[in-house]
């Protein structure tokens, strides 16, 4: 028997909690990539910086959880309110903090006014660490040089540059999805995005002292545990599989899914095209690695093999997964050394990120091009109408240039404001004396 005060049951159903556990899966899994990520500043900071620059990152995560569940969940689910006619102030109005879908009680909204109310509450959750995400793998960029205020401003700024991207290139009715670019993760607004704002900032904050110093190796000179970092790297490679597994929509009363694009795909295929994306990455790196007697690419191969997948995890078969994600350590490494090459300090998102990310973006335009994606189920005709349009490399390249490019402008608009208010860089006397000491008095032994 049906308890009465559950007006509309079919919000709370059986189904409807099997999908929204689907997608608390995804939340905790974004909890444990964050734990992973801190394990990694862990080890590739100085260990004079490291407190500062984990509670850092911790800071600018909540920040951008916060930032998004202000209003960012509003932005991205426009599309889905612009198909059916409605507004964007319509979708913030509903989904901003206060806003009456994200008070309300499931079983209180009727489905015709929303329906999946559970599972987009959950959802909101699920992209708010997204949001928060971002922010700390941007700070990877600029940790140990960028002042703290500095930092935080430009958390609540990226939190809502990324939610107006993901409007636009991630879902399936959006402006850019919509016309066929294809991205299955979200490579264009949580890794390209970041890595446009790094590639400016990076150049304006300068590197980091004594990172260039004659005689050391600019990639290992400044790493404090590098056993913290592989421990964090394995912890990510154990998280993901529940993060990718979010980024499906299932069918009404059964099991069968598609990706947030809505090209045909199965969870066991999405499953071991990831798998695949790491073992090609690693291998790659491992030879890199010893080739080069340097160890970080021990680290950037499975990432950049990773990267370089993740835009086409739903439709790639495992092989060609495998020797895509091959060739993505190549290009991170070709990416790294130029940077080198010109003295830029910068190892992680703009070779990980712009290098394979841009080049995984790429491959999926040339290997799946003409593959059925877009559109929403349900829908047989019309502009949105289910799997109407198709991936092609035009639509993959501007993806790119305005992921990227939004970034960039993002970065250079706020530098001009953070120099005028609160400076960029932190001061040489804090550099040399460890952010630890300068900012919170902690004293570590000479010893390791």
């Amino acid at each position: 028997m049906i308890d009465p005060a559950i007006t509309f049951p079919s919000q709370v159903s059986l189904p409807s909690l099997i999908h929204s556990l689907i997608y608390i899966l995804g939340a905790a899994g974004m909890i444990f990539l964050l734990f992973g990520l801190l394990l990694i500043d862990a080890g590739t900071v100085k260990k004079q910086n490291a407190f500062t620059s984990g509670i850092e990152k911790l800071v600018g995560f909540f920040i951008g959880f916060g930032s998004y569940l202000l209003f960012g969940f509003g932005l991205w689910l426009a599309q889905y309110y612009l198909m059916r006619g409605n507004s964007l102030t319509d979708s913030i109005s509903d989904w901003w903090l206060g806003g009456t879908m994200t008070n309300s009680l499931a079983q209180a909204v009727d489905p015709a006014r929303f329906s999946h109310v559970n599972e987009y509450q959950i959802f909101l959750f699920f992209l708010a660490c997204t949001a928060g995400i971002i922010n700390v793998l941007f700070h990877f960029a600029v940790s140990e040089r960028i002042k703290a205020s500095a930092y935080y401003l430009t958390c609540v700024v990226a939190a809502l540059g990324s939610s107006l991207l993901s409007w636009w290139t991630w879902g399936s009715v959006g402006p850019l999805t919509n016309a066929g670019y294809h991205d299955f993760f979200g490579v264009g607004f949580v890794y390209l995005f970041p890595a446009g704002m790094a590639i400016v900032l990076v150049s304006r904050l300068g590197p980091r002292p004594g990172i260039f110093s004659e005689g050391k190796s600019s990639h290992l000179s400044h790493y404090s545990n590098p056993v913290f970092a592989t421990i964090g790297t394995v912890m990510i490679f154990a998280a993901l599989p529940m993060v990718i597994i979010s980024c499906l929509f299932f069918f009404e009363k059964t099991g069968f899914a598609v990706s947030v694009t809505m090209a045909d795909t199965s969870i066991g295929l999405v499953l071991n095209n990831y798998g695949a994306a790491w073992l090609g990455g690693m291998l790659s790196g491992a030879l890199i690695a010893y080739l080069k007697r340097n160890y970080n690419y021990l680290l950037l191969g499975p990432f950049a093999g990773y990267v370089s997948g993740a835009a086409g995890f739903d439709v790639y078969l495992p092989w060609q997964m495998l020797l895509v994600a091959m060739v993505a350590p190549v290009v991170a490494a070709l990416v790294d050394s130029a940077l080198r090459h010109f003295r830029i300090d910068e190892t992680k998102l703009i070779p990980l990120f712009a290098g394979a990310g841009s080049y995984g973006l790429i491959m999926v335009g040339i290997l799946h091009s003409g593959t059925p994606r877009g559109g929403y189920f349900g829908l047989s005709e019309g502009d949105f109408a289910f799997q109407h349009d198709v991936i092609g490399l035009p639509m993959q390249a501007a993806g790119i240039v305005l992921c990227l490019g939004g970034g960039i402008l993002v970065a250079s608009l706020l530098c001009v404001i953070l120099k005028r208010t609160t400076g960029l860089r932190i001061s040489d006397n804090a550099g040399h004396q460890g952010l630890d000491h300068y900012y919170w008095e902690i004293e570590y032994s000479e010893e390791r």
